[in-house]
């Protein structure tokens, strides 16, 4: 668990360690998939539903599209945007691939059009389907593994394969099903299609004639959302609106296993693992399952963790990533262990007002809270006892607070309009009050040298500071339309992704030299 939402759309890494979601909340989450937690902070920057998500083939980027009617490339390790958002589109995405060998884009959306992009410029190569009037309606599409074909499904129960270099139909339409196919999957050898659709059933088809191989498999007791093979294309799972999971013999076309119940709503997407021993499932319970689909056991995320009274607002992992610590609104902090799910500390008590944001140090024994009542409180994760409190505190809510890369150091941003830093071990501040925005600070963070802070605020600007002496070094930088609600610098030092209000993600060269 851990999206807010219903999720949409899952996929295996290449190497099988990681999965991706895509979900309602707007978000995109990456998870590993032997510890079952989540590897980076949500990735925000699509504006409605992430409809599709899966990873490039060389596992270093997560490709996705959305209901905003765009297309994002992300990075796997740290969440930032590579190039994005891609607009072309004039409807919804509802599917997205990458070609074989990563250099192409496909996709689809509901105005009945199929666009390929190249994949390292963003630059539309070929649009497919409407104006031809070739479908009608929105369209589910995917790449041949060797990039030479597509593969769409369509709202008029239609199948069709076209040249991916030239736009040309070459089989279709395929007549099969009874109602709009909404999910479509080449086999790993490109000879095989498998189509699901509103009519509950699964069809296998033979990518070089068009021909049906196998079906209607039917099992299902409502629509067919999704379907995927196996890495041996010898098995086919489906995921439907009926809840459940099944897994279906190509050739045969019988279901080998399921159906699998556990999702207490409809299941959006499946994937196999790369290695066929794990199914993924995503449903709008908002839940993601992870399946053995040769003994049909369930493997869930922790949680729900449930101790704090009242809103959860800011939280974070210990280094070693065993332990989350947690701010609410009922003015305490707690922490908590991943495997189990159970508080080991807390509540801890201290702040008179609500937690809005806390970190823990890296070498897991500190962490540092901010809180509306302005105080920046530093407390023993082991203990839960507060060590210190921060000085000449700020004059209005502590809106971020983040540590150095050797735990040594804190900033914090405020309603105040400052950013000051101070020593995490005796609380005292280290250099003047940081002035210069306008509005609120909303995000602060430190380059991993430590001698730069980066601030985001309320006046929509991004600024960098020199740690040291609390001098500006860059900024005010402009281009954000709303408030900065988020900063972080890479870990070069060399550029700041920003995120806004406006709906944006944005990149700057931050033109200082880090160690």
């Amino acid at each position: 668990q851990g999206h807010t939402d219903s999720v949409i759309s899952v996929a295996f890494s290449p190497d099988g360690e990681k999965i991706v979601s895509g979900s309602c909340d707007n978000t995109i989450r990456i998870w590993d998939t032997k510890t079952e937690k989540i590897t980076i902070s949500p990735i925000e920057g699509h504006t409605n539903w992430v409809t599709s998500v899966l990873f490039s083939p060389d596992g270093s980027q997560i490709l996705s599209g959305s209901n905003d009617e765009t297309i994002h490339v992300w990075c796997v390790q740290t969440g930032m945007t590579i190039f994005g958002p891609l607009y072309g589109h004039i409807g919804r995405i509802k599917s997205v691939a990458y070609s074989l060998d990563g250099n192409q884009i496909v996709s689809g959306s509901d105005n009945a059009v199929i666009q390929i992009w190249n994949a390292l410029t963003g630059q539309i190569i070929t649009i497919l389907g409407n104006p031809l009037c070739s479908q009608s309606n929105w369209v589910t599409s995917a790449f041949s593994p060797d990039g030479k074909q597509i593969v769409s499904g369509s709202w008029d129960g239609a199948i069709r394969i076209w040249n991916a270099q030239t736009g040309q139909i070459l089989f279709g339409p395929l007549h099969g099903h009874d109602s709009s196919v909404l999910s479509v999957a080449f086999s790993p050898n490109g000879t095989q299609i498998a189509s699901g659709s509103y009519d509950k059933t699964i069809q296998i088809w033979n990518a070089q004639t068009g021909q049906r191989v196998t079906g209607p498999l039917v099992g299902h007791t409502n629509w067919i959302t999704s379907v995927s093979f196996s890495p041996d294309g010898k098995q086919v799972v489906s995921g439907s609106c009926d809840k459940t999971v099944q897994v279906w013999n190509v050739q045969t076309g019988k279901r080998i296993t399921g159906p699998l119940h556990g999702h207490t709503s409809w299941v959006s997407s499946v994937a196999f693992s790369p290695d066929g021993k794990w199914v993924v499932s995503g449903s709008n319970d908002s839940t993601i399952r992870i399946w053995n689909v040769l003994r049909e056991n369930i493997v869930t995320m922790t949680g729900p963790l449930q101790g704090h009274t009242n809103w959860v607002s800011a939280v974070a992992f210990s280094s070693n990533g065993e332990q989350v610590v947690s701010g609410s609104y009922d003015t305490t902090i707690q922490i908590w262990n991943i495997q189990t799910g159970q508080l080991i500390n807390g509540p801890i008590n201290g702040h008179t007002n609500w937690v809005t944001s806390v970190a823990l140090s890296p070498d897991g024994k500190q962490v540092a809270s901010g809180s509306i009542d302005g105080a920046i409180l530093f407390t023993d994760v082991q203990t839960s006892k507060i060590i210190t409190s921060a000085e000449q505190s700020h004059t209005d809510l502590v809106a971020s607070v983040s540590f150095s890369s050797d735990g040594k150091l804190v900033v914090s941003g405020s309603y105040d309009n400052s950013v000051r830093i101070w020593n995490a071990q005796t609380g005292q501040i280290v250099t003047i009050p940081i002035l210069g925005h306008k509005d609120r600070v909303t995000s602060v963070a430190f380059s991993m040298d430590r001698n730069y802070v980066v601030s985001g605020s309320f006046d929509t600007t991004i600024q960098i500071w020199n740690a040291q002496t609390g001098c500006r070094v860059t900024g005010p930088l402009y281009g954000h339309t709303d408030h900065v609600k988020s900063v972080a610098f890479s870990p070069d030092g060399a550029q700041v992704a920003s995120g806004s209000k406006d709906g944006t993600i944005r990149i700057w060269n931050t033109h200082v030299k880090t160690q």
